[in-house]
């Protein structure tokens, strides 16, 4: 059903279609400023307790911009941007958006705090501007229907739970094989950290392991009564689902108790080399989930390197590009500037409105061809985006501290359609009731692009050529 309605909205994106100008040709920073500015607002924290986190994201995601311009824009289009410092503030975060939503051309918001989605969530069908939530948000808006704004690339919170409890139960020898074991979950007491917990919930249920739930308050640096637990409980395995000093503080803790790292799996916002590094040798053997890429270098970040700080136009210091967040950073700059560049094929190759970026978005196809074309082979898997489906893709695997470096210690895992897509409508026809918003229907977008189709665009797209619309 899905892949039908993708290839029908494929066929529509096609039949609307503006053709595009030929190649830029690759050009320095702001030679590219004859086709006007695309501007995107950048929310960052590189201060208070989340900063050691935030600021590598906040560098990766930077370099990017600057990375595409010095590449000649997007089809000619120069990237503008500007910097709001939100602390990982929700308050601060929703000021952030405020003052940066009204600029001209405003492609794309990313919050990189889930408090501060859920804030921005509402306002988003007001002020018609996307919201990219990469590896965090709310996991059931993957719905277009309830959520056109909100697009969860690449993987949600349900995702990485799900991905985690299948790779326990291939280490047991079979899911059955959970039956039994007890799993605490230590999470960051915010929107963020419960956010796993309704799927490891359903899993529990599902394979008869033991859940405990253990939340721990901002930011993170008091955990002695959450370990405490643990040495009273004695869980086969800890879950941590922290974000900045709350994960170091976790690793020590997990020293200090007695409890072995090799039994411990992070989030992937519980993955870095700031979560480990601090705890020096202690850290060897500790997992976290890989949000796809790892740390380690491909193309696109030597190029970074060659065009940016080889020129001291780098953001951060050289040797951060190709860690774990610089790397998370960057793809999400990756998604926003993919999401303008789709959107162009059907508005022309001009700066676009946030409402026609939002277009782009759910049009995504970020096949293997293209993923080799921006430098990312190995990094990331294809993704592709429909009126439903504004997750694209939900592949994790994880990797594990050696002492110096991750490594990759699993295979590709997909989280299991069977368990989050009911989960998805339930919690999304939720919230579209507690919200009183009225659902899209995608079929009939479909079907009334379709009928337009032909008058916008005969020569390219007949009518005969509309895929029909799935039925649900």
């Amino acid at each position: 059903k899905a892949r039908a309605v993708a290839l029908a909205i494929g066929t529509i994106a096609a039949a609307a279609s503006l053709a595009l100008p030929g190649a830029a040709v690759a050009q320095q920073k702001g030679a590219a400023a004859g086709k006007g500015e695309q501007f995107f607002p950048v929310l960052v924290y590189r201060t208070g307790a989340y900063g050691p986190n935030g600021t590598p994201w906040a560098n990766g995601y930077v370099d990017y911009l600057k990375l595409v311009n010095a590449q000649g824009g997007i089809n000619g289009v120069k990237i503008t941007y500007e910097e709001c410092e939100t602390a990982y503030d929700t308050a601060k975060s929703v000021e952030c958006y405020e003052r940066l939503k009204s600029r001209p051309n405003a492609a794309v918001f990313q919050p990189l705090s889930t408090g501060a989605t859920f804030a921005i969530t509402d306002k988003a069908p007001t002020d018609k501007i996307p919201i990219i939530t990469a590896g965090y948000g709310r996991s059931e808006s993957v719905e277009g229907e309830v959520f056109p704004w909100n697009f969860p690339l690449a993987g949600t919170y349900w995702t990485a739970a799900d991905v985690l409890v299948q790779h326990l139960g291939k280490q047991n020898g079979g899911l059955d094989k959970l039956k039994g074991k007890k799993i605490a979950l230590i999470y960051h007491d915010s929107p963020y950290g419960k956010e796993p917990i309704p799927l490891l919930t359903e899993r529990s249920k599902l394979h008869g392991f033991q859940l405990t739930t253990i939340p721990v308050t901002h930011p993170g640096v008091e955990q002695k009564a959450a370990w405490l637990q643990i040495r009273q409980q004695r869980p086969d395995y800890v879950f941590l689902w922290g974000w900045g000093v709350m994960n170091s503080t976790a690793i020590r803790e997990a020293v200090a108790t007695g409890f072995p790292r090799d039994k411990m799996y992070g989030g992937w916002w519980s993955g870095a080399e700031p979560d480990v590094i601090p705890v020096g040798a202690d850290a060897k053997g500790y997992n976290a989930m890989a949000f796809q890429h790892g740390a380690g270098r491909a193309k696109v970040h030597e190029d970074i390197l060659k065009l940016l700080h080889a020129k001291g136009q780098g953001t951060g210091p050289a040797d951060e590009v190709g860690q774990v967040l610089y790397t998370r950073g960057l793809i999400s700059a990756m998604f926003a500037v993919e999401g303008v560049r789709q959107a162009q094929l059907r508005y022309g190759a001009r700066p676009l409105t946030g409402e026609e970026v939002r277009y782009g978005l759910e049009n995504l196809n970020i096949d293997q061809k293209r993923i080799d074309a921006l430098g990312l082979t190995g990094v990331i898997r294809p993704l592709a985006t429909n009126c439903r489906d504004h997750e694209g893709s939900r592949y994790a695997r994880v990797h594990t501290w050696d002492g110096s470096k991750w490594n990759f210690s699993s295979d590709w895992f997909e989280s299991d359609a069977q368990i989050i897509k009911p989960m998805i409508k339930e919690f999304s026809t939720r919230y579209a009731a507690e919200k009183k918003i009225t659902r899209r229907s995608c079929e009939a977008e479909i079907a009334a692009a379709a009928k337009a189709a032909p008058a916008a665009a005969p020569a390219t797209a007949p009518a005969k050529a509309a895929a029909p619309a799935a039925k649900k």
